[in-house]
């Protein structure tokens, strides 16, 4: 670093709290960033701002995918202004890389303050149990402002984030299993895209028949029934990757192959709330759409929904907004499509579930 007083000026180490590269996935390209919380906390200041901002370029330019290893206290005061206008920096980039490469955020530690808004900026974020946390504000702030008493794992832990705020994507037990399932969803993505995903052989045939699928959907229509079985058979060897799997549950959105070529597979889920569509669901199948419109994923939505959720809290809450955006979402979508009625198709519910209209 290059910053004076307070202390800093006698101590300079190297890397300055990130470490930045490239290296390969599977034969891919990709580039990543990885915070060092033994050197200031992994605190962001001017100069490991502008590592970041660098490697962020670099992948840009490359059209390259891009990881961040998060493991840091936020901003280091120290530095004032000039950590500040770091991270400036790194949410313009994460903005300019958007739709343009996949941006996937790694969560191995605490984010606090502004340094939780770099993951939610990006495409995926993968968290650890136990082990990282996201929070705008700490424990020690929000008792002091609102008198509420909560661990920093009950206020921005990966249940929570998986669950009930919907800002994590993924969250495992170990590191081990996280990094894994993150090399996973590589090679389920497109280098950028002007890409295609990773095509890969199967010896699934595509003109398989899925036996199981006669017995599997209910004719009565108000029995529920398990839509994972009907995606678990209709992909290649039930090889699906689902995204929020614990969060708006009532909608599915995940990433598969179908005769090896990638798809993003969209559908209610009739266990959860009959499958309806309500404020969450509606948000999480939106970003989901754009997502796999940006980078060149066909889409199949399977339909069984009855309609939207009523309730005073969804029309207050903006049901009719974050309707919108699923609506809008398909409408703007140019990659291949293709919408299968299970079972009902209702009302709006009906013609934002990517109706042929």
């Amino acid at each position: 670093h290059r910053a004076t007083g307070f202390g800093l000026e006698e101590k300079k180490p190297y890397t300055d709290g990130v470490i930045t590269g490239w290296g390969t996935v599977e034969g891919r390209t990709v580039f990543v960033y990885a915070h060092d919380f033994r050197i200031f906390g992994g605190a962001l200041g001017e100069a490991h701002a502008t590592k970041i901002h660098k490697i962020m370029d670099m992948a840009i330019s490359a059209g390259a995918p891009l990881v961040s290893l998060n493991d840091g206290a936020g901003a280091r005061i120290q530095e004032g202004v000039s950590a500040l206008a770091g991270y400036g920096g790194i949410f313009q980039r994460n903005t300019r890389a958007s739709g343009v490469i996949p941006q996937i955020s790694v969560m191995l530690g605490p984010c606090a303050g502004g340094a939780a808004y770099s993951p939610a900026l990006t495409d995926f974020v993968f968290m650890v149990r136990e082990t990282s946390q996201m929070f705008i504000t700490g424990p020690d702030v929000v008792k002091a402002v609102t008198g509420e008493e909560i661990t920093q794992n009950g206020l921005g832990g990966a249940d929570v984030h998986a669950e009930t705020s919907g800002v994590a994507h993924f969250a495992y037990d170990d590191e081990e299993t996280c990094i894994a399932e993150v090399r996973y969803l590589i090679g389920m993505l497109p280098s950028n895209n002007r890409e295609n995903p990773p095509t890969v052989a199967s010896d699934d045939p595509a003109d398989r028949r899925g036996e199981v699928l006669l017995d599997l959907v209910p004719a009565d229509g108000n029995r529920p029934y398990d839509m994972h079985k009907v995606i678990e058979e209709l992909v290649d060897d039930g090889d699906c990757l689902e995204i929020h799997e614990r969060w708006a549950r009532n909608i599915i959105c995940a990433l598969a192959r179908l005769d090896g070529k990638v798809v993003g597979i969209v559908a209610n889920q009739p266990q959860a709330l009959a499958g309806v569509l309500d404020i969450e669901a509606s948000e999480k199948a939106a970003r989901f759409v754009q997502m796999c419109d940006a980078f060149n994923i066909p889409i199949v939505t399977l339909l069984d929904v009855p309609g939207f959720l009523p309730g005073v809290d969804q029309e207050h809450g903006g049901i009719i907004r974050h309707g919108a955006k699923l609506l809008y979402a398909y409408c703007n979508a140019t990659v291949p499509r293709i919408s299968l009625i299970l079972r009902k198709a209702y009302g709006g519910a009906y013609i934002v579930m990517d109706s042929q209209s």
